[in-house]
Formats: C-alpha cells, structure tokens, sequence
C-alpha cells in the first residue's frame, strides 16, 4: 500500500514531466530526440562520408553498420531516413549505384511509419521526397496521403509549400546513378 507521501511523490513527478513536455513541443522541440548538436548516428556518417571522401569504401562500410545500429537504437525516424541516404552514397561510391537502394529503400520505409506514428510531419514530408527521388510513385502516394491527414491536424505554412510542391503532378525521373 502506498503513504500518502509516495503518493504525492508520484503526483508531483507526473506534474513536473507533463510540464517539461508540453513546454518542449510548445517550443518546436521532440523531448525524446537527443539534444544538442549531434545525435547518436551522426559521428558514424560523417565518418562514413570522410572514408568515402578518401576512397576508403571498407570503412565507409563498417562505419555505415555502426551508423544503422545506432539509427536501430535510436528508434526515431531521422536515424532511418538518415541512414537510408547514406546507404545511396555507399552505394554510389561502391562502384554500384543499384546496391543501396533496397536497403534505402526499406530505411525509409521504416522511417515513414516511424514518422507517421510520432505525429511528424515534416519526417513524412522528408521521406516522401526520398521516395520521389527513387522514383517510387505508389509509396510517394501513400506518404502524401499520410502528410494530408497529418497536415489536416495543423501544419506551417512551409510545412503546406513542401506538401504543394511534392503534390505536383509531374513526371518522376529516376536520377542516372541509381
């Protein structure tokens, strides 16, 4: 049986949580991602990117891994969207452009729903645009569709230019190194 004292404990403990959040999202912020200015996977790409500035694609590859454990970690959609795009780079500079789309391909998948159940906009925005650039026009639908209802909930007014421009009806181009 609880005192009255742990109870009141409790009270003050969910009372103070409830106002940290609220004033995190009030300000723009996700209370959950790390803050600051790099976050858990970060180092790993940009040492994935300097290994590939060198032409050092071994490393780049143990540093992409090191990176993708840590967007797994992290649970959050930018570490898979993030790691989704440096899959393309290490494909690119492998010398085989087509490698790294399917397992960017499924990073991005998993960053949509990530991003879809965390209320984000913007994240289904980003990975709508990755979509597009893969020239995969079904999923690109179906993440607009999510950004319409999300959007529905309340957006910004860049939030609605960003949504506007990937809904314009033109042709999707497959870029020549993929």
């Amino acid at each position: 049986m609880m005192t009255r004292k742990t109870v009141g404990a409790v009270m003050a403990g969910l009372v103070l949580s409830t106002a940290l959040l609220t004033g995190a999202f009030a300000r723009g912020q996700d209370p959950t991602m790390p803050q600051g200015p790099t976050v858990p996977w970060t180092e790993h790409i940009k040492a994935m990117d300097e290994a590939l500035r060198v032409g050092d694609v071994a490393r780049a590859q143990v540093q992409w891994r090191d990176a993708y454990g840590a967007a797994l970690g992290s649970r959050r959609w930018e570490g898979f969207a993030d790691a989704g795009d440096a899959a393309l780079r290490l494909g690119r500079a492998s010398g085989s452009p087509a490698a790294g789309v399917p397992r960017a391909r499924e990073l991005y998948l998993s960053a949509l729903f990530r991003a879809r159940d965390a209320g984000s906009l913007d994240g289904v925005l980003r990975v709508a645009g990755s979509f597009r650039s893969l020239g995969d026009r079904d999923v690109t639908t179906q993440a607009m569709r999510m950004a319409d209802r999300l959007a529905a909930q309340g957006s910004t007014p860049s939030q609605r230019a960003q949504l506007a421009l990937l809904t314009v009806d033109r042709p999707i181009t497959i870029p020549a190194d993929i």
